[in-house]
């Protein structure tokens, strides 16, 4: 399946339109990696867990949403939005896009 965060897919035609879908993945806050990020900002640096749970996230939440187009029979997913808000202390990801299907 085709995701992509354009409104048209070049060189494609959009046939049909099956609404918007959507797919979220929350994640909560692991003590131990907090610990290992408050000692990653006092040192300076990037936090490689934080970056690996949000890698995970994101991934989750699209193919979340891939799933659900699918469904809806659709074989692409255009004008994605990804989305990321803290929700008491658990991050929450969203994707977001219009299911549609190519000619």
């Amino acid at each position: 399946m085709i995701v992509t965060t354009t409104p048209v897919i070049e060189g494609r035609k959009i046939t049909d339109y099956h609404g918007i879908v959507t797919g979220e993945a929350i994640i909560g806050a692991n003590v131990f990696r907090d610990i290992f990020a408050g000692i990653t900002d006092i040192l300076g640096g990037r936090s490689g867990a934080y970056e690996a749970s949000l890698a995970e996230a994101r991934e989750t939440a699209i193919r979340e949403m891939e799933g659900r187009a699918a469904a809806l029979g659709a074989t692409a997913v255009v004008g994605v939005d990804l989305d990321y808000e803290v929700i008491n202390n658990m991050l929450m990801v969203s994707a977001s896009g219009t299911a549609v299907s190519l000619g």
